[in-house]
């Protein structure tokens, strides 16, 4: 009889591990959740804060990087820039809503967004050696 219980058991045991594996599975092929839009921000104000708070200064005055990383002209999903602004790594400081608000986030984010791509340099004769 304990034989037939073990057996049981085993299998039991071993369709409980099938079911978690394809369910496993079946999660992982779902799409990923759609990133939300940035809030609406007043490019103008961004860039006056972008100045004021001094990220030019590790970032450059165009966001293209100057000792910091490149964060325009195509910044993160707002999602990613506001986490990483409010709780960053390395040596960035963090920024708390009480220093800089939501809405001057939106704000600096809609400025970065609104920084021009440079030219594509295969559009610059000197650069092709013409």
């Amino acid at each position: 009889m304990h034989r037939l219980q073990r057996k049981h058991g085993l299998l039991l045991l071993a369709g409980l591990v099938h079911l978690i594996v394809l369910m496993h599975l079946l999660h992982a092929q779902e799409p990923p959740a759609p990133a939300q839009a940035a809030p609406a921000g007043n490019v103008e104000n961004g860039k006056k804060l972008y100045n004021a708070i001094g990220c030019w200064q590790c970032h450059g005055y165009s966001a293209q990087g100057g000792g910091g990383p490149k964060i325009g002209p195509d910044p993160i999903p707002f999602q990613g820039f506001s986490r990483y602004v409010r709780k960053p790594g390395g040596a960035m400081p963090p920024y708390s809503p009480k220093v800089v608000s939501d809405a001057s986030l939106a704000d600096i984010y809609a400025f970065l967004k609104s920084i021009p791509k440079p030219p594509d340099p295969e559009s610059i004769p000197m650069l092709r050696g013409q």
